[in-house]
């Protein structure tokens, strides 16, 4: 069946910025002060238009087939590396969803006015348990109001309490009040410098004596991934070759422009030792709203913000699992992960979905720092994400020479040296991202460096070797029984 060409550029345009902006973002650009333009361009040039463009070319190769990233990579190589990349993109949603809702444990912290349970690991790790079984519980029964909920979760819960931070901090700025990245402590060399007359100035430019000094980007880098999500829908525009690039950097530009000014207003407002990865943006509401005696409106902006973390989850919960059931039913996953309940709810897979999450949310119970419990979810979170995105670059530029004449309704411009030149930039702008994931930030008390990276490494290394094993396992079964094999 032919899609009607209704999708306008800005209409895209709009839907990739909702998937890629999330407010849980901007007190991790914020702690980098200045030097956040250098993170936020870094993010947007090299890695967020690149994947952009080289997923709506395969997105366009491949319009009538479901399987997204597993299709691509596996017509690409072979089923074993697509099953590979859908996995990759499956298990970082399932990790995602502990930092999301520590995210939103803080905001409900605040929202009953005891702000000090959002340092509460128990709270947290509880919180975050409880809540995603609900949410769980909800998706099985297929309820019609989820779609209603999250469709306002954005736009409530994201964009409503952006701009209301932007405009407080501008009025902050007028009112004379003190310009907290101004009176930032000497010691933190990543983001100030002292002249020779030992004043201290913020830097633009990183200062970078080793990798932990620059542990930050593979975290900003997480906050704009998800844009190949939305590139599937090129073949709808009436010109993709023209409309989808001009979708994307308009996309990149609000991207660019609310992630910069939501991440400045945090910087301009919050004295930096108040910056807190998980609870820093309500640490900034409290502030500013308190100093204008409307401290009230701190829970306001907290219970909007919770609905618009909850509302994510809830509408990321049984999405990528998708993939996984469409391996399944192509024999790349046990029998048992087809199953689907009386709503058409893939059961299995999302109860197994569950029981990780709740392991990986118990980090936040037995780790002495919620935040650096929340960073470590979120280094592990993006390891696993960058992988997949390399093998989504290295799938186009395969495509371009194993199946050159398949019809691409949207085509990276410049033909074979384009698709090297915009796959390998974010191709290499990954790796790098990557290898930065194994290096604990220095701005943060990790305790351990050797354990934080063993850590990361371990995971990393369980969680690629998952699908592997997995992949090979089935192929050894369907060998063994070849009526198995769909």
């Amino acid at each position: 069946m032919v899609k009607n060409k209704n999708i306008t550029t800005s209409q895209l345009a709009l839907m990739t910025a909702a998937a890629v902006i999330s407010l849980r973002g901007l007190p991790m650009m914020a702690q980098e002060e200045l030097t956040m333009f250098f993170y936020i361009f870094f993010a947007t040039f090299l890695f967020l238009i690149p994947a952009a463009l080289v997923g709506a070319e395969l997105g366009s190769a491949f319009p009538e087939r479901g399987g997204g990233v597993y299709t691509w990579v596996k017509e690409a190589f072979n089923p074993h590396m697509g099953f590979t990349a859908i996995f990759l993109q499956w298990i970082q949603n399932v990790v995602w969803y502990p930092t999301v809702l520590g995210f939103a444990a803080a905001s409900i912290a605040y929202l009953i006015g005891m702000p000090d349970l959002a340092q509460n690991g128990l709270f947290v790790g509880l919180f975050s348990i409880v809540m995603y079984w609900f949410a769980t519980w909800v998706t099985l029964h297929g309820t019609s109001a989820v779609s209603g909920i999250t469709s306002k979760g954005f736009l409530i819960g994201t964009v409503l309490p952006g701009i209301v931070i932007v405009v407080m901090a501008l009025v902050w700025i007028l009112g004379g009040n003190p310009v907290s990245f101004e009176r930032i402590p000497a010691e933190v060399s990543q983001v100030v410098h002292v002249d020779a007359l030992q004043h201290v100035h913020p830097r633009l430019f990183p200062h970078i004596s080793g990798m932990s000094d620059i542990a930050f980007l593979a975290g900003i880098l997480l906050l704009f991934a998800g844009v190949e999500v939305h590139a599937v829908h090129a073949p709808e525009l009436k010109n993709p070759q023209k409309q989808f690039p001009r979708a994307m950097f308009l996309a990149a530009f609000i991207s660019f422009a609310l992630f910069t000014l939501g991440a400045l207003a945090v910087a301009v407002i919050t004295p930096y030792d108040q910056i807190n990865l998980q609870s820093g943006l309500f640490t900034t509401f409290q502030i500013v709203f308190d100093h204008y005696h409307v401290g009230w409106l701190t829970n306001v902006m907290s219970l909007l913000v919770a609905f618009g973390a909850l509302a994510g989850v809830m509408s990321w919960i049984s999405g990528p699992s998708r993939g996984l059931l469409w391996t399944a039913k192509e024999g790349q996953l046990p029998c048992f992960l087809q199953k689907i309940n009386k709503n058409g709810v893939q059961i299995n897979i999302l109860l197994i979905q569950g029981c990780i999450v709740s392991l990986l949310s118990s980090f936040y119970i037995f780790m002495n720092d919620v935040s650096v419990a929340f960073f470590l979810l979120s280094a592990l979170t993006v390891g696993l994400y960058l992988v997949m995105y390399m093998m989504m670059y290295a799938a186009g530029i395969k495509l371009r020479y194993s199946q050159p004449d398949l019809p691409r309704s949207y085509r990276v411009p410049g033909g074979k040296a384009g698709m090297w030149a915009v796959a390998g930039i974010g191709f290499l702008a990954v790796l790098f991202s990557f290898v930065v994931t194994f290096f604990p930030p220095s701005q943060l008390p990790v305790g351990s460096p050797a354990m934080y990276t063993w850590l990361v490494v371990i995971g990393t290394a369980v969680f690629l070797s998952i699908p592997l094993i997995i992949s090979w396992a089935m192929n050894r079964k369907n060998k063994k029984n070849p009526q198995t094999e769909r």
